[in-house]
This record gives structure tokens, C-alpha cells and sequence, in this order.
């Protein structure tokens, strides 16, 4: 089976709201292939990608692929929080993880070829910070136990953003200083699920700090001809955790600290029949 078929096989699961039992074809071996996949599987999509989520591979995966961070797109599945509960579909019997992130607006339009980026030059790209929420999914239910190259391969396992209240911005003033260690301490998350508090953490939880993780993806992205443009989110990370959620749960992050008031994202999840509209 070839790289393109697997991604044929990931976007028809996706289309019919299916949950695949195995991964649907041979696993690759190298994050390369992963990503052709990916970019497969964005073709056939066939939708805006409004963003980019940054993932983090296991300590112990990390020497063998040669970095620690991955990336995957997100698309027009963005769900900004009104009164009470964001309603947010997840796939049954696949994957469904709610992750307490801090959201990146990029501000100007990457280079296009530049590949490597200073934290101050990353500290340039951007011009807001929010609260978000990134739904992790996937129709493979084992989906992060087979490793980095099947999670790339698989949109990052991103299924949709929740978009929160914007807690900083940035502009040319700016220095790398609004972003230190000891601010980003400052950025706290806690996620409950059902009432139960199931992780703690923060913006501060990221290696390196996020004008690292910002700089890595400019660099990844133009390499593979997507230099980020201007208005796209980039979730940045898992804070708190990566936290499995069934239909019919529901789950409030709470962010906190220092430098904004304290501000909360509500979702309950929903079975996903079909592929809805701005899914699919």
C-alpha cells in the first residue's frame, strides 16, 4: 500500500465518521514519510488550513527521528466559545483528547525559504496570544500508542481548535522579554473533565519556551513550501496534558495568572454521525 493510499484511508474515515481498527496500511518508518502523507491527506481535504498545531514526541523517540517537536494542520474547525458549553463532536470508538493550549496568531507573512529562526525573529511572526483549546482526534483509537510517524501521518491527530480569550499581544516594541521564563510562568491552565481536575500546567510546560517552538515550525513549514501567513493560529502545545474524553463528557479549562484575568473554556462532547460541513 502506498503512502497516498494511507492517506486516502485516514480522509474516507474521516469523511464517514468511521473509527479504523488498525492503522490502514504500513506504518512509516521515518517522520519524512509521515509527512507526505500528511500533505496527501491535505490535498484531499480540500479545505483551509487555518493553522497549525505543535506536537511533542516522547523523550525517549526523540534521538531516533532527530528532533522533538511534529506538526499538523488545522483546518476550518475552529469553535469560538459563546454562553455555556461549546458542543464538539468526537469520533466513537476512534480518538478524542482534550488538550489545554495557548494559541499564537501569526501577524506578518513568513519568508518563504527561511528556515531558521532566532526567538526574536520567531517573537516577530506573531502579534497575539490566546486561550484555546486543541481537540486532539483521529479515527485510529490507538492513534498515539504507535508513535510520532502515525500521529504526523494523521493531521498531528487534530481534530478542531476551540478558540478562547486573547490574553496578550505583541507588536514591533515587543522583545523577546515578553515571552521569558519567568513571564510565561505567569500563564497557568487547569483541565477538568467531569467535574474531576485531570491536569495542571501552563505555557512555562513547553521545551524551550514557545518562541522555540514557534521558530521550529516557521522553519518546518517553509521547508515543506508552507511558510506561515498572516492570521493563522498555532497551538502550541499540550499544557496540562493530553487528556482521552468520551462523547457525552464534558470538560472546563480555567486559565489563570499574573497577566490576565482569569478566563475559562467550557465544551461537552457530542458522537460525530457524519461529517459535518465545516469538517468535512
Amino acid at each position: 500500500m502506498s503512502l497516498k493510499d494511507i492517506a486516502q484511508n485516514f480522509v474516507a474515515a474521516r469523511r464517514a465518521a468511521r473509527a479504523l481498527s488498525d492503522y490502514p496500511g504500513q506504518i512509516p518508518a521515518v517522520l519524512t514519510d509521515s509527512y507526505a502523507i500528511q500533505e496527501e491527506a491535505i490535498r484531499l481535504w480540500d479545505r483551509p488550513v487555518i493553522g497549525w498545531k505543535i506536537g511533542r514526541l516522547a523523550p525517549e523517540r526523540q534521538a531516533e527521528h532527530g528532533t522533538e517537536r511534529l506538526a499538523g494542520p488545522i483546518f476550518e474547525t475552529v469553535f469560538k466559545p459563546s454562553e455555556g458549553e461549546v458542543e464538539i463532536p468526537v469520533f466513537e470508538n476512534g480518538f478524542a483528547a482534550v488538550e489545554a493550549e495557548f494559541v499564537f496568531r501569526i501577524g506578518v507573512d513568513a519568508e518563504p525559504g527561511k528556515t531558521d529562526y532566532s526567538e526574536a525573529e520567531a517573537l516577530r511572526l506573531i502579534d497575539a496570544l490566546f486561550a484555546g483549546v486543541e481537540m486532539a482526534g483521529s479515527p485510529l483509537p490507538t492513534i498515539n500508542k504507535l508513535g510520532p510517524t502515525v500521529v504526523a501521518s494523521d493531521f498531528g491527530n487534530n481534530f478542531g481548535l476551540i478558540l478562547g480569550t486573547q490574553l496578550a499581544a505583541f507588536d514591533a516594541s515587543s522583545t523577546v522579554e515578553a515571552l521569558s521564563e519567568a513571564v510565561v510562568k505567569g500563564y497557568a491552565a487547569t483541565t477538568e473533565i467531569d467535574g474531576q481536575v485531570v491536569g495542571e500546567g501552563g505555557l512555562f510546560t513547553m521545551p524551550g519556551g514557545p518562541l522555540k517552538a514557534i521558530g521550529w515550525l516557521a522553519g518546518h513549514l517553509a521547508a515543506r513550501g508552507r511558510p506561515l501567513t498572516k492570521g493563522q493560529l498555532i497551538s502550541s502545545g499540550a499544557t496540562t496534558g493530553i487528556h482521552d474524553i468520551l462523547p457525552g463528557q464534558s470538560s472546563v479549562v480555567t486559565y489563570a495568572g499574573p497577566h490576565h484575568e482569569t478566563t475559562q473554556i467550557r465544551l461537552k462532547t457530542v458522537t460525530l454521525t457524519e461529517a459535518r460541513p465545516e469538517l468535512a
